[in-house]
């Protein structure tokens, strides 16, 4: 076995029962009411989820779009409809 995983396994063993022993003391029980807190202030706002957010950020874009685009179509119909038109018949 290399020393490398010697190391690695001495580290996974050493966490694995320093959590073992956390879990035994009154600081497991102040993390479970620590995270309670946290997820009941977190309902209580109005968060959305980063993917939510990128989703909606993605339909503004489209939407925006297709907005200056009805509007450079709009200009270009009053545009159209305010210049007289063109007479060809002779005089």
């Amino acid at each position: 076995m290399d020393k490398t995983d010697d190391r690695f396994g001495f580290l996974d063993e050493l966490q694995s029962r320093l959590l073992a022993l956390l879990q035994q003391t009154p600081a497991a029980d102040l993390q479970k009411n620590l995270k309670a807190l946290l997820n009941q202030q977190f309902a209580k706002m109005d968060l959305v989820t980063r993917d939510e957010f990128d989703t909606q950020m993605q339909v503004l874009a489209r939407t925006r779009e297709k907005l200056e685009a009805l509007e450079r179509r709009l200009a270009q119909m009053e545009s159209a409809a305010s210049s007289p038109p063109s007479s060809n018949s002779p005089s």
